[in-house]
């Protein structure tokens, strides 16, 4: 018989499957444009995943310390003399590359969630929801959004279906998926992870200084995997370990 190991700070995402896209319209979606835009997120396809663990909050700036002290690995380049800044401790680390969270992830036994988990992730089970939290559009009680100031403490917000923080809203978050306009048409239906090569990585969830609409659970983004910006961090994932009992 197996069990599942339990994970400290970390929330067990069941396997299976759900409709992975955007299945509300955009107002653009009705015009003929040549190229399509904005429908990356499209087609809506039903996927398969595997059960996996996610970091219940996004990687603070005290967590990301302690690795950066552990490794000597370069910290964010807006610390001073390379310290958090005042009251930055428990907010979401940022101006990190996608290789600097590949290095903070390997050395925590974690990795970078695809970009499938990602959005199981901040769907929950109910299929077709706009938002994390459903389809009403947010409010700014529901994430950290369309702000100037940078983001907030993780966890301020309340929880989406699996108990998961600031899926939508804060920084976005690094995915371990290379970005490419049409992945969605070609892609498996099981455990989808990206193409094999890319300019570009997916980042996901929208960020504190976004409008409403990048908040989406389909939504998505890209950078490139250098770039350090001030609104994107990043949580981890760890695939299932199921041991005898």
């Amino acid at each position: 018989m197996l069990c599942v190991a339990a994970e400290p700070g970390m929330t067990f995402i069941p396997g299976g499957e759900y409709m992975r896209g955007r299945t509300h319209k955009l107002p653009d979606d009705d015009l003929q444009w040549y190229p399509e835009i904005m429908k990356d997120d499209r087609p809506v396809k039903r996927i398969t995943v595997d059960a996996f663990y996610i970091d219940t909050y996004e990687v603070t700036s005290e967590q990301y310390e302690e690795f950066a002290r552990a490794t000597r690995h370069r910290v964010p380049y807006h610390w001073p003399q390379g310290r958090i800044p005042a009251g930055y401790a428990r907010k979401p680390v940022a101006n990190v590359s996608w290789e600097d969270a590949s290095a903070y992830a390997k050395w925590a036994g974690k990795r970078l969630p695809t970009e499938a988990e990602w959005e199981r992730a901040a769907r929950g089970l109910a299929e077709g929801l706009k938002y994390p939290w459903g389809d009403r559009n947010p409010a700014k009680t529901d994430a950290r959004f369309g702000a100037v100031d940078g983001p907030a403490e993780t966890g301020k917000f309340a929880p989406n279906y699996f108990g998961l923080y600031d899926m939508a809203g804060n920084v976005w978050e690094w995915c371990s998926d290379y970005y490419e306009k049409d992945y969605y048409a070609r892609s498996p239906e099981g455990n989808p992870k990206g193409p094999e090569r890319g300019a570009y990585r997916v980042i996901r969830g929208g960020s504190w200084a976004d409008v409403s609409k990048y908040l989406t659970c389909a939504y998505r983004s890209w950078a490139r995997a250098a770039e350090r910006s001030p609104n994107i961090g990043f949580r981890c994932v760890k695939s299932l370990r199921a041991r005898p009992r």
